[in-house]
């Protein structure tokens, strides 16, 4: 016969209110919940998380809704943050929208119906209607790696502009002037910020901004091999080239091998993200490295604190670094 409420009150000599409270979500003093906690376990009491949750109006589960399941940059955060969730006794719930503000908008609304505590969101849809519902409830949103005006939430994001402007000064003390950028798409937060970081470096060496050097893509590996054909094609002087994403690095590298020329003796290369990936390449890829880790951990924080107290807001910028290796060649000093 399955433990009841009564069997732990019997077992701990505390009164049902208190239980309750605990089961409830409720708070209790520390010694109870010692003793509450290994009542269930020796009783092996099975908590109806369904009842609690009509209770309390808390279903203790995190809606995730992230562009791509099988982006590296994703995934990494995804560990860190389901690891600090869980520990607080969250699980979550992770639809994968493949990129369309549609799909986005629709696993948004089916979470919505699971009646998620929180939603985690690395947006497609930059103008933030697909959540207007759900902050409307009073329910918390964390973003992951964007902002978005207008849309009062957290988000946590990296130094971006910095990011791209390191790059590119890196380039240009190796001797490079003639350097290429593959970006993410114009409407996108973190795709602005990498080009202006772009653009800041080039201004500061008074070197000038040209838009044949600057490729659209859209944080695929196609549009890497894309890009980077095109700037060779329009840019037969080009000596460095920029890839600002995971994707598009790979995306990159493969154009590059599949047109033939060499890195770093024809084109000079930085990427970002994935160290794996980096030291897989011959010669090793010089890369921005961004803390997905603390990425994670920092997005979970907010969204337990958030859960707490809706009311405050935070914009946290973390930092990355360039991590060096052999695919940006010194060019010898002009005549």
């Amino acid at each position: 016969m399955a433990a009841t409420i009564k069997d732990i009150a019997q077992k701990t000599g505390l009164g049902l209110a208190t239980i309750s409270s605990y089961l409830n979500g409720g708070n209790v003093r520390e010694k109870n919940r010692i003793k509450i906690e290994a009542a269930i376990e020796e009783l092996h009491y099975e908590i109806n998380e369904v009842a609690r949750g009509l209770k309390t109006n808390r279903t203790k589960t995190i809606g995730v809704v992230i562009p791509e399941l099988n982006n590296v940059f994703c995934s990494e955060i995804i560990t860190e943050m389901e690891d600090v969730l869980r520990s607080h006794g969250y699980a979550t719930m992770i639809c994968d929208c493949r990129t369309d503000k549609q799909l986005e908008a629709e696993a948004v609304a089916f979470l919505m119906q699971k009646r998620v505590d929180g939603i985690i969101n690395m947006p497609v849809d930059t103008t933030g209607a697909h959540l207007e519902a759900f902050r409307a409830a009073g329910k918390p949103v964390v973003l992951i790696d964007r902002k978005i005006k207008n849309l009062h939430c957290d988000s946590v994001f990296v130094d971006n502009r910095t990011a791209s402007r390191e790059a590119i000064e890196l380039f240009i003390k190796n001797g490079h002037d003639k350097i290429g950028i593959i970006t993410g798409p114009e409407d996108i937060f973190t795709a602005q910020e990498r080009l202006l970081g772009y653009t800041d470096a080039l201004s500061a060496a008074g070197i000038r901004i040209k838009d044949n050097l600057i490729y659209h893509g859209n944080y695929t590996i196609q549009s890497g091999v894309e890009g980077v054909e095109k700037l060779v094609k329009d840019n037969p002087d080009m000596t460095a080239v920029f890839a600002s994403n995971y994707e598009m690095t790979m995306g990159a590298v493969i154009g590059i091998n599949e047109l033939g020329i060499s890195i770093p003796d024809d084109i000079s290369v930085i990427g970002f993200d994935n160290l794996s990936f980096a030291r897989a390449c011959r010669p090793k890829l010089t890369i921005v490295t961004q803390p997905t880790e603390t990425i994670g951990a920092e997005v979970a924080r907010i969204m337990l604190e958030r859960l707490e107290n809706t009311e405050q807001h935070e914009n946290m910028k973390l930092k990355t670094k360039i991590v060096e290796g052999k695919s940006v060649k010194m060019m010898e000093p002009k005549r």
